[in-house]
């Protein structure tokens, strides 16, 4: 089940737990095209709805992910704990860490850095 929240004025689609898993780019054409539909401009996931090959970089399942993103202009937040795939792969934490840096993909702890990273920039980031 999926949720249309608006945080700081941005209209994010928050998905649950639940559904089906993503294991490639076609598996979120849907969320996608109902974010669109919607006026949504970012769509946050819970890490747990992600194959395993989404954190293995070598598979090119990640990469063609956020690219389904970028190309349609929504904004990707990945929702959860995602350690353990980082903790055994630099080239996965230097993904991440490089995603963090831009304005259109995300891996976050939950819902609450979501609600912080879409807020005003604080006085020192002005």
């Amino acid at each position: 089940m999926s949720t249309l929240q608006t945080i700081h004025g941005v209209p994010v689609l928050i998905c649950g737990s639940e559904g089906e898993r993503i294991s490639g780019e076609g598996d979120v054409m849907d969320l996608i095209g109902n974010a669109m539909y919607q006026g949504v401009q970012w769509i946050a996931i819970p890490a747990e709805r992600f194959d395993e090959t989404f954190f293995r970089l070598s598979t090119r399942v990640a990469g063609d992910v956020v690219q389904k993103f970028v190309n349609y202009r929504v904004g990707l937040a990945v929702l959860g704990d995602i350690s353990r795939h980082t903790t055994n792969s630099p080239a996965l934490r230097d993904f991440v860490r490089e995603c963090n840096r831009g304005r259109q993909t995300w891996f976050l702890t939950d819902a609450a850095e979501l609600h912080d990273r879409l807020g005003p920039p604080a006085a020192s980031e002005a």
